[in-house]
């Protein structure tokens, strides 16, 4: 595995799942005799929102796979097509950093400027997004929410779930992204997570001299096979970091900025108080 960047490429692994979707839902429409008007109006869609799913423009959702396996007594082999289209509904980088994740044992995360997004509420990612600028379309702004929460499936008290250390800058906890309902659901879910046997909540106090991570957010993953991998996430760069060299100074780092902040129990009555004030 080498460092990347996820910025513009073809993602050829949704393009070959879309390519066969389309070819498969193309080829039963016209074994049924009907026209995509007639086939649209059978199972409740446009001509032309058909047309968009038969010509890779648009990814159909799971309800439009389910209509058309009914219409076209595909007997269940259309449905399954939902299977196929669940992960490459996401950005690339979103699924290539839920692989990695996948197989961690352990993920380390310092972040200082918003909450993490494996901690994050459906309410708070969307407002996170909606602050983006150029802003984005009402479909990509959903597909971004549900592909951060889709990550979040990870995060439990299961057996077999990876350790999880997070340390969050006070500001993050302080910035009232979304307003104060947002927010107030947003810590009240921190307490919550903070609280499972798995995972170690830390906080990074603002009136702390020293802080390691003024650099910006960064992730440690270590991997099932004992190797250990970063990624850092800057102005819609993505990148994953594999150089034994820069992998040295993430993990001093981490180790610092951890001695840094206070204890998990400190931290979780700190943010209770915050919770107070908000």
């Amino acid at each position: 595995m080498n460092e990347w960047d996820a910025g513009p490429e073809v993602d050829e692994e949704a393009g070959a799942v879309m390519r066969t979707v389309q070819r498969q839902l193309k080829l039963w429409r016209e074994s049924a005799g009907l026209t995509q008007a007639e086939f649209g109006a059978a199972i409740g869609y446009g001509e032309e929102q058909v047309s968009s799913v038969e010509r890779g423009r648009r990814i159909p959702r799971p309800e439009y796979l389910d209509r058309a396996d009914g219409v076209l007594a595909a007997g269940g082999r259309i449905a399954a097509l939902k299977e196929d289209l669940a992960e490459v509904r996401y950005p690339k980088k979103v699924r290539d950093l839920k692989k990695l994740e996948a197989d961690a044992v352990e993920l380390c995360a310092y972040n200082n400027s918003v909450i993490h997004g494996l901690l994050q509420t459906r309410e708070y990612a969307r407002a996170v997004y909606l602050g983006s600028r150029p802003p984005f379309m009402d479909e990509e702004l959903e597909q971004r929410v549900n592909a951060r929460m889709s990550r979040q499936e990870i995060v439990s008290e299961s057996a077999g779930r990876p350790l999880f250390s997070f340390v969050q800058c006070e500001s993050t906890l302080r910035r009232p992204i979304g307003g104060k309902i947002v927010m107030r659901a947003q810590l009240e879910h921190l307490l919550e997570i903070g609280r499972f046997r798995n995972v170690d909540l830390q906080v990074l106090p603002l009136e702390r001299q020293e802080n390691s991570g003024l650099g910006g957010s960064f992730r440690l993953l270590r991997l099932r096979e004992g190797g250990t991998v970063g990624h850092v996430e800057v102005q819609e760069i993505s990148r994953v970091i594999t150089d034994p060299k820069h992998m040295q100074v993430l993990e001093m780092r981490y180790g610092t900025i951890r001695a840094q902040a206070l204890t998990p129990s400190e931290s979780l009555a700190f943010i209770e108080k915050v919770l107070g004030d908000t």
